[in-house]
C-alpha cells in the first residue's frame, strides 16, 4: 500500500489546487501542523442513495403493531 504524503499547512494552502488534483487521481495527502498530522485529503466518494423496498418479500404481520402484553412490556421496561 502506498504511503500518504505529508505536507504542512502552509504548503497545503499555497498548493491546494495541485494537491486536490493529486487527490482526485487517487492519492491521499496528510496535512500536518508543526509536524503533527491533523487532517487527510482523500478522494470524495458520494454516498449511494438508499432505495426503498430493497428487501423485497419481507412482510410484517398486522399483529406486530398490537400492544405488548403487560408482562412483556414490564420486562422491556426493566420491571
Amino acid at each position: 500500500m502506498e504511503q500518504s504524503q505529508i505536507v504542512n499547512v502552509h504548503e497545503a494552502k499555497t498548493h491546494l489546487s495541485k494537491l486536490l488534483s493529486r487527490v482526485e487521481a487517487g492519492e491521499e495527502i496528510v496535512i500536518a501542523r508543526a509536524g503533527k498530522p491533523c487532517a487527510r485529503l482523500v478522494p470524495y466518494v458520494p454516498r449511494r442513495r438508499r432505495t426503498p423496498g430493497r428487501i423485497r418479500g419481507i412482510t410484517v404481520p398486522p399483529e406486530f403493531f398490537d400492544p405488548l402484553p403487560d408482562d412483556e412490556l414490564a420486562a422491556w421496561e426493566g420491571e
